[in-house]
């Protein structure tokens, strides 16, 4: 993937970012910092990665923390794996105990979406197969920022108000007490430039690292969420905590135009923009600010969410198989679906056969591609007293319909959106990415893997681009500065368009490229980001 990004640009064009021995690239300035001065100081990508997300539960806890899950895509020597840190359902947790307390639906908030927590399981299994320094050191800079204080950033102050706004109206309860012990001062949350410290969450850390992650699921930490869970009417117990292990599992991809598109397998959503994309090969696309351009994407996007609600769950428990969803055959049964006018999707019958995202390269090869979250921004609304934890509420993509794919029950892990990409070619790396945003995340792969592949454009212009979202059946939304006259070309094949003002909600996303010995960073508008590069 050779970009000509060195030619001079006009000062109002962002350029893309240029190192060669070492780069982060993160939404929040501090952790990148933190990520590239573990480089500096002898660690790898890997370290680096795992300094930068425990910063991140620190300087941006809108979107992620301790309590959520993980995913990664790691290149090392010469070979890509991938990690699985996703968490199950308590054993107390099943269709039949929720039935009998009279509830009908997975809540957002409270003990019933909340899954038992994978990132500390995440980052001591990276840090032991391919790190180079003691988790000890690669949590210091997060433990500080903690301990000492940090200066919140405007983006995340402004998430963290609105966050503010819907918890106080909707969290009723003793529970819930803590998060706002947590995360407000004086009755209100931080304003940008404000420095904020966390102490509960920083010894939380110190734990950690004093245990290599035991502590959380086998001591004092599993010991202390078990007792708030029982005190508060919740499921998860010391047991769920103690059985729990992350997965090494082989990453699947589709072939893209000559380029190898990776992900993390089912029970996550990365299969969807593999299953839109192995569609889309299928059409030649010459202009990107093209409405059929658009037209195709969208439908893609919208044939490969069916199939994925309708099938995908943890894959060992799925009724069709992955290989048989990516087929070259299945994508052209689906791709003839997609004709001059948008339609509402459903699923085909294949041939049986709150997120941050970070990417690290170093100068030795190792490159990872990171996603960490506790799901619409918060999580649960529940965090653990003494702790600083804030508890995710992935569940909340369970259903209690016994019929359904993705039911819950014991054990099982829920359809998740949460995503890391990575790309290579000729079995060689090209470099990780990713865009973070609930459903946004398979459209937001999509759209900036074929900026940079079909449209030539470099990680920064790929990032830049504006973006659309599809929600529902004909609903389209798009970001300020997207084309009128395609927006109203986009009507007329049958798309209910919707203008949408806030960019945040269009993902934020972050990309290196290998290129030569150089690496090449792009980094979200839509975010506090930065590419920390070396």
């Amino acid at each position: 993937m050779d970009f000509n990004c060195l030619n001079y640009r006009f000062p109002s064009q962002r350029m893309v970012t240029i190192g060669n021995r070492g780069m982060v690239a993160t939404s929040q300035y501090l952790a990148a910092n933190a990520g590239l001065d573990i480089i500096k100081k002898g660690g790898n990508a890997i370290d680096a990665a795992i300094a930068t997300a425990a910063c991140l539960t620190v300087v941006e806890p809108i979107s992620n923390g301790i309590g959520g899950d993980a995913f990664a895509l790691v290149w090392h020597k010469g070979k890509i794996h991938g990690l699985d840190s996703c968490g199950f359902a308590p054993e107390k947790l099943s269709p039949n105990s929720l039935e009998d307390e009279g509830i009908r639906g997975i809540p957002k908030y409270g003990w019933i979406p909340v899954t038992v927590p994978g990132v500390p399981a995440a980052w001591n299994e990276l840090l032991k197969r391919f790190g180079r320094l003691p988790l000890w050191e690669v949590l210091q800079p997060a433990i500080d920022y903690a301990m000492n204080g940090f200066t919140v950033s405007p983006t995340v102050a402004y998430y963290w108000g609105r966050a503010y706004n819907m918890y106080k109206k909707d969290l009723k309860g003793e529970k819930f007490k803590y998060w706002f012990e947590t995360f407000t001062k004086n009755g209100r949350p931080p304003k940008a430039g404000e420095i904020w410290t966390f102490p509960d969450h920083g010894n939380t850390l110190m734990e950690l690292a004093d245990t290599e992650g035991e502590s959380f699921y086998k001591g004092d930490i599993a010991s202390k969420i078990d007792a708030f869970s029982r005190e508060t009417g919740g499921y998860i117990r010391k047991k769920d905590l103690e059985r729990y292990e992350p997965k090494w599992v082989n990453p699947i991809s589709v072939n893209y135009r000559g380029y190898d598109i990776w992900e993390i397998p089912p029970s996550g959503q990365g299969i969807v923009a593999l299953m839109a994309l192995n569609i889309l090969k299928e059409f030649q696309f010459v202009n990107r600010e093209d409405p059929i351009t658009y037209h195709r994407q969208i439908e893609a996007i919208k044939l490969a969410f069916a199939d994925a609600k309708k099938y995908v769950t943890e894959e060992e428990k799925m009724k069709v198989k992955v290989k048989d969803l990516l087929s070259d055959v299945y994508a052209k049964k689906r791709m003839k679906l997609i004709e001059d006018k948008a339609i509402v999707p459903v699923a085909g019958k294949p041939d049986k056969g709150g997120t941050v995202y970070l990417a690290t390269a170093d100068n030795e090869g190792n490159m990872v591609s990171y996603i960490q979250s506790n799901y619409m921004g918060f999580g649960s609304g529940l965090v653990v007293p003494g702790t600083g934890i804030a508890l995710h509420n992935r569940g909340h993509n369970f259903s209690i319909d016994p019929n359904h794919v993705n039911c819950i029950e014991p054990g099982k892990r829920p359809y998740h959106t949460i995503i890391p990409s990575f790309i290579t070619k000729d079995n060689m790396p090209v470099g990780p990415f990713g865009v973070m945003g609930g459903f946004m995340q398979p459209q937001g792969h999509v759209q900036v893997a074929m900026n940079m592949i079909d449209f030539k454009l470099n990680p920064q212009e790929a990032l830049d681009a504006h973006r659309w979202q599809w929600q529902e059946d004909k609903k389209v939304l798009i970001e300020s500065g997207f084309s009128n006259y395609i927006a109203k070309e986009l009507e007329t094949m049958g798309h209910e368009i919707h203008f949408l003002i806030r960019s945040g909600d269009f993902g934020r996303g972050q990309i290196i490229i290998k290129q030569n010995k150089s690496l090449l960073g792009g980094t979200d508008k839509r975010a506090d980001s930065t590419v920390a590069a070396w």
